[in-house]
């Protein structure tokens, strides 16, 4: 089904029969009374919020967006996967995160937040009722607050626009000039938007036609995110206020959602292929399936991660060796710690936690695809020859939200909507922010929730493979360590491992590793090619196959920089704006901390 935003939008040349209307909204800038004329009328209202959605909704997998390397996938600057990369090599210059928006433009965030702002205005000036126009504001006002989370987490502290302003510290007339506000103030700011939806936006929309749209749930749940980010070690040194404001927070988020029926999805892989009334769904970026109407918005991720010769992309969101020996053993247990189940590299797939083959593609997997559910994926070589048309650079696929059932020719088409924030992050923040104020028993509930719903096996104490009396310390990492599973491939392990300043812990003086498969040269059965579907995979990677390790990232070892925790304010900008002061980090003397 559609997202309410595209249905809304397809249907604008049948809803407005009359000349003029069609004629307002192609306007860039509406004069007071074009102003009139929309928002006395709920339905073009609404279209223009639908506008606001389509600009402001997140992308698959959250890209951090306008640098100079375009969009980049922040799977690629963690352990999920490889890419080579400025921020990694570390070689990252002031101005390659351009984020910040150095010219007038309708696509960058001051752009973006314009035109929210006019939004907000117009509505509030308008006729419609005063519930109404609540519900229209609350709407804008989640997504004002997405814009300026997405600015303070890459640079802290930013000029606050929050009214229309012709232009923010760029070349245009009536130029504005105003100073950057701290992180602080810049986080108050967002959380008194989300306030102001959470009272404002209804539990849940009743009508089918209104999915997609931001609920009382979904503000809750991206204000408990937000101040998780305050209070965690990128912004702030331990403390306690930010952790319990971080944690009333979450309580909040899953209570309301809860009463407005969200749970964990029953199914952990096939959560991605619910939409209106998938229950683990609390903010979405809708997508379809058009295939050449004007409102075609189709994914990408899908056809771009798949294996190249099952759609008309792929090869991309590879994950690395070092993903794929993150995830435990069935019992809970990691690698090497697991006294039931054995591990060894040459078995690297057996008796895993239930997520490892839902998430992980690797050599001799089921992966139903292309409409075949018994579809077996092979990655191997003989000799220096891969059997795929196009080899896997690390030698394993990411599975994740991977439609099964598209033909190869349809996979560029897919439309699976993407879940910025589900009910499983919701419990991970509760968490994490009761581990922030000491209440580890919550912590605990919450984690084993998790692993619960992932077919971890509990255990003869429960536990589900957790540790038994952490301490804080050690949940604050178990929380994190449960992060990298349940949200991998979700653009979510780049952000944890910055905003907890653990990047260079992770990954400094290390390279990314893949690894090479290959058929021996002889004891090969000789149909082993036509025959492979039907043969033991435990006995073919013993008797059959060998595993080279390669390392991926071959240019250089990983350099991550501390000052990287908040990005430089591109030059342009400050040339544009006189008020703008770098980061202390890059040269300035503004301090993105406080």
């Amino acid at each position: 089904m559609k997202p309410f935003h595209l249905i809304a939008i397809a249907t604008i040349g049948s809803a407005f029969a009359l000349s003029s209307c069609e004629k307002v909204l192609d306007k860039d800038n509406l004069g007071a009374a074009d102003a009139e004329l929309i928002f006395k009328d709920s339905t073009l209202t609404n279209l223009n919020l639908s506008y606001l959605y389509a600009q402001n909704t997140p992308d698959w997998g959250s890209p951090l967006t306008n640098t100079i390397h375009g969009n980049v996938n922040v799977a690629g600057l963690s352990d999920e996967a490889f890419a080579d990369t400025k921020f990694l090599e570390g070689t990252l210059q002031q101005s390659d995160v351009g984020n910040f928006g150095t010219t007038l433009s309708a696509t960058n965030n001051y752009g973006k937040i314009r035109a929210i702002n006019m939004f907000l205005q117009d509505v509030k000036n308008g006729p419609l009722p005063a519930a109404t126009k609540g519900r229209l504001r609350g709407q804008a006002q989640f997504l004002r607050a997405w814009r300026y989370f997405e600015l303070v987490r890459e640079y802290g502290g930013v000029p606050l626009v929050m009214t229309p302003l012709n232009a923010v510290g760029i070349e245009a007339r009536d130029l504005t000039y105003l100073p950057r506000n701290t992180t602080t103030e810049t986080f108050t700011a967002i959380t008194a938007d989300l306030d102001s939806a959470i009272q404002t936006l209804p539990g849940k929309w009743l009508a089918n036609s209104d999915w997609g749209r931001i609920t009382k749930g979904a503000a809750a749940a991206f204000k408990a995110r937000v101040l998780l980010y305050a209070a965690s070690p990128q912004f702030t040194p331990d403390n306690a206020a930010k952790w319990q404001a971080a944690y009333n927070a979450s309580v909040q988020a899953r209570d309301v959602l809860t009463a407005n029926g969200s749970r964990l999805h029953a199914s952990f892989d096939q959560l991605w292929f619910q939409e209106v009334g998938n229950p683990e769904a609390v903010f979405v970026t809708g997508y379809n399936t058009a295939t050449g109407d004007q409102v075609k918005r189709n994914n990408q991720y899908d056809n771009s991660t798949r294996p190249s010769y099952t759609g008309t992309g792929g090869n991309a969101n590879q994950p690395t060796w070092e993903m794929v020996k993150a995830f435990p053993m069935r019992d809970g247990k990691k690698t090497g710690q697991s006294t039931k189940y054995r591990y060894s590299d040459t078995l690297f797939y057996k008796n895993r936690d239930p997520r490892f083959d839902k998430t992980i593609g690797y050599n001799g997997a089921t992966w139903p695809l292309n409409g075949n559910t018994a579809y077996k994926l092979w990655t191997y070589f003989r000799g220096t020859t891969s059997v795929e048309n196009r080899a896997s650079n690390t030698g394993f696929y990411t599975r994740k939200a991977i439609n099964p059932t598209v033909n190869v020719s349809e996979a560029q088409f897919v439309g699976t909507d993407w879940i910025e924030i589900r009910y499983a992050e919701v419990l991970l923040n509760l968490a994490e922010s009761a581990c922030g104020v000491n209440n580890l028993t919550e912590a605990y509930t919450q984690l084993k929730a998790i692993r619960a719903r992932a077919g971890i096996e509990a255990g003869t104490d429960g536990m589900y493979g957790l540790q038994s009396g952490m301490s804080r310390t050690q949940m604050f990492d178990a929380i994190l360590y449960e992060r990298q599973l349940e949200l991998a491939f979700e653009g979510k392990r780049f952000w944890d491992l910055r905003r907890w300043r653990k990047m260079e812990s992770t990954l400094n003086g290390k390279r990314r590793t893949g690894v090479t498969i290959t058929l021996k040269a002889t004891g090969v059965p000789a149909d082993f090619a036509t025959n492979r579907d039907n043969v033991n995979l435990d006995l073919a990677y013993t008797n059959y196959f060998t595993i080279a390790f390669k390392n991926l990232d071959t240019r250089y070892t990983i350099n991550w920089k501390p000052q990287y925790y908040f990005f430089g304010i591109p030059q342009a900008a400050i040339d544009n704006n006189p008020q703008l002061v770098q980061n202390n980090t890059w040269g300035g003397s503004f301090d993105p901390i406080r």
